[in-house]
């Protein structure tokens, strides 16, 4: 069984981030760089997956500039046996994303897609469902438990209104959810194993450029401070003087 896992280079979700002075990008100087946590989720289950069944074989793929190679190597570090950069500089966005994966699946004939529900940085929450649709395939989306079985997968997936548990026949996509799992440590040993194990670089398949620009980006508005009052009914009349309540 081989399972691909998608991943993403992203800033770190805990790292502070300003825009540039013009508003044309970020200054992303001194900024760490990690894997997309809801894909390092996914790499994660997709180890645990293997320590139960030694059949499967677990593949990392990326889509970027050279420097995705780091968060490739962690992937391996992890417990991935090989992994495939795709190499660009290109401008991409969830559709292109969704259309080089899928030449990629194509070419490798995964039986699982195991990927994060989105991206931290973006906060598309899309490619899953365009390769998915793509490829034909069933997909479950915001997986808090998968088991794997000979023929098909069962997935209990978070939706609004509770826990849903489905059955997908392999091929099929799944999309992880925080509640799935907690990424584990990597220790010195896989650090040092994930320099042997293969990285396969290949040019993008597609020449498809983005449907949506980016026009500006504009820090969000600092608080204003707080104003501490003596009773319910000065609370009242302050809320009342900024128009929250009549």
């Amino acid at each position: 069984m081989k399972i691909l896992v998608p991943i993403k280079r992203v800033i770190d979700p805990y790292a502070k981030v300003k825009p540039l002075a013009d508003g044309t990008g970020l200054d992303l100087g001194n900024v760490k760089f990690d894997i997309n946590p809801f894909d390092e989720i996914a790499v994660e289950e997709a180890v645990r997956q293997k320590e139960k069944n030694s059949e499967i074989q677990i593949i990392a793929v990326s889509i970027g500039g050279a420097e995705v190679e780091e968060q490739l190597r962690k992937a391996l570090a992890m417990g991935a046996d090989e992994a495939i950069h795709v190499e660009t500089t290109d401008q991409l966005d969830p559709s292109i994303v969704a259309k080089e994966l899928q030449a990629v699946t194509e070419e490798i004939q995964p039986d699982i897609i195991l990927m994060g529900k989105q991206a931290t940085d973006n906060d598309n929450n899309q490619t899953g469902q365009i390769l998915a649709a793509r490829l034909g395939w069933p997909q479950a989306t915001f997986a808090s438990h998968v088991e794997l079985g000979d023929k098909s997968a069962t997935v209990t997936r978070e939706t609004d209104t509770g826990e849903e548990t489905i059955l997908l026949p392999y091929p099929c996509l799944i999309t992880t959810d925080l509640r799935l799992n907690e990424p584990r440590f990597i220790p010195l040993p896989g650090i040092i194993k994930a320099r042997s194990k293969p990285l396969h670089k290949r040019e993008r398949q597609t020449t498809d450029t983005p449907r949506v620009a980016v026009l500006d980006y504009v820090a969000p508005a600092g608080r204003s401070g707080g104003k501490k009052v003596g009773s319910v009914d000065e609370l009242i009349t302050e809320l009342k003087a900024k128009g929250v309540v009549s």
